[in-house]
């Protein structure tokens, strides 16, 4: 394989799994950590990735892989996150948890010791938590997506139209201050700009991958959010440029 063949393989695993680590990639292909490197400056320079510590995450158009692919990427900074995410939640009162791998985690960790009603648009997050004594679990009905199994469509606009919760959690395909909060499905872009509407509060929870791509349909701006929940992975520079465009940014 030559440098060609092997840079758009990289960034074929780039776009599929959101992130590469240049020492995974250097086994992978049989070469030496240093031309691995070499070819991420290629494909930096040519505006397909950004470098990150340890590897590279992809630029532009988001992908919209199947949930089960999305739920084995960056598994350990979407764990960070989600428990970052529990400050946010109110003592009692009532939250939106939107469908997605890191929203899925979070639901997985939240207290017992609160009394809350939980409005969603995933059947498997509802059913996660029905069983618990503590939470009122409204499910919101639609299409269902195969990639996320969330419930979208008009079907879900209606009830969120009555409704008035505490804070609403959010997950995004891509979070750009030029094109703004984005996710592949125009569908579940509606749901996403209801369930803000809907919310006092809006908090979104999105890893570093997600930071600066963006895909077809926008569901709102950087400036329509409270807090912004990612990982340590994020550079300083996007951190404060995010942060002046109005949330509060939190790197787990």
């Amino acid at each position: 394989m030559n440098a060609d063949e092997r840079q758009k393989e990289i960034l074929r695993l780039a776009r599929d799994e959101g992130r590469v680590d240049v020492v995974t990639l250097a086994t992978d292909f049989a070469v030496t950590t240093e031309t691995i490197r070499r070819d991420l400056t290629v494909l930096e320079r040519s505006g397909n990735v950004r470098r990150v510590y340890g590897g590279a995450v992809p630029v532009g158009r988001a992908p919209d892989p199947v949930l089960a692919v999305r739920d084995s990427v960056m598994t350990t900074e979407k764990e960070r996150i989600a428990k970052a995410a529990l400050a946010e939640v109110p003592d009692e009162g009532s939250i939106v948890l939107d469908a997605g791998s890191t929203t899925s985690r979070m639901a997985e960790v939240l207290p017992t010791d609160r009394e809350l009603t939980v409005i969603v648009n995933s059947p498997a997050i509802a059913m996660m938590l029905t069983p618990r004594p503590n939470l009122t679990v409204i499910m919101l009905g639609g299409r269902v997506r195969r990639s996320t199994f969330a419930t979208v469509d008009e079907w879900l606009l209606q009830p969120l139209s009555r409704m008035y919760v505490d804070v609403a959690f959010l997950a995004a395909s891509g979070v750009s201050l030029e094109r703004g909060l984005t996710t592949p499905d125009p569908g579940e872009a509606s749901v996403k700009a209801s369930m803000m509407s809907a919310a006092r509060r809006t908090v979104l929870l999105a890893d570093h991958s997600k930071i600066e791509n963006y895909s077809l349909a926008r569901f709102g701006s950087v400036s329509d959010l409270d807090v912004l929940i990612t990982d340590s992975g994020l550079e300083d520079s996007a951190a404060a440029a995010l942060g002046l465009a109005g949330p509060r940014v939190v790197r787990a």
